[in-house]
């Protein structure tokens, strides 16, 4: 493997992008959130990129620490990536990234790809403060968050596997105007625009901010 590219700079900001300062790596980190993945499955949920620099990343980031693979047992048999600490420690990373970028972030244009599970970053910051198992039912899909998580994952795709919290239904132009900071998701649950299901706390609170 050839040697990591430096900035040689003696500055924590330069040694943080001689790690994930490639393309595509905070996106690959983005994708591991959701917990192991297969290369398969990084690569489709990763339009645009080529399987040479998918896989080229993913060897620097078992390189740099941020991220190991390992063997399913059977009856998977399939090699997964997953986040170590030092990877899943770049969540906030990406929480501040993705609010900076809200601004800039527009109209969708044409040719954007997107993926239910990209709303994910953006509806735990709406949720920050709060703790709990919710479901998101979207036109794209369904997936789920870990509001206030610690170790592990913290969102999933698909349906939450156990009884959620609280449960999220909303079309993908609410979705879009909460991710670019243009509806707070309490307003949109006033408004009509967000329906909350369930009995738990978190539910409750929803309902009645």
């Amino acid at each position: 493997m050839p040697p990591r590219r430096s900035y040689d700079q003696y500055c924590s900001v330069a040694r943080a992008l001689d790690t994930v300062g490639d393309r595509w790596t905070l996106l690959i980190v983005r994708e591991l959130l959701a917990g192991p993945r297969r290369y398969t499955d990084l690569h489709a949920d990763l339009p645009g990129v080529s399987t040479d620099v998918l896989a080229s990343r993913l060897k620097d980031m078992e390189r740099d620490g941020l991220a190991t693979r390992r063997r399913l047992p059977p009856p998977g048999a399939a090699y997964v990536y997953e986040l170590t600490g030092r990877g899943s420690a770049l969540l906030p990373v990406l929480q501040a990234l993705g609010a900076w970028g809200e601004a800039g972030l527009g109209e969708r244009g044409p040719t954007d790809a997107v993926r239910a599970h990209w709303f994910a970053l953006p509806l735990l910051r709406a949720l920050e403060g709060e703790t709990g198992l919710v479901e998101v039912r979207l036109d794209e899909g369904v997936f789920h968050l870990r509001a206030g998580a610690g170790d592990g994952p913290v969102y999933g795709h698909g349906p939450a596997g156990q009884e959620p919290d609280a449960v999220l239904s909303l079309d993908t132009d609410t979705c879009t105007a909460i991710g670019r900071g243009e509806l707070p998701l309490t307003e949109g649950v006033r408004a009509g625009r967000v329906a909350v299901d369930g009995d738990g706390p978190l539910a409750k609170r929803l309902r009645e901010a």
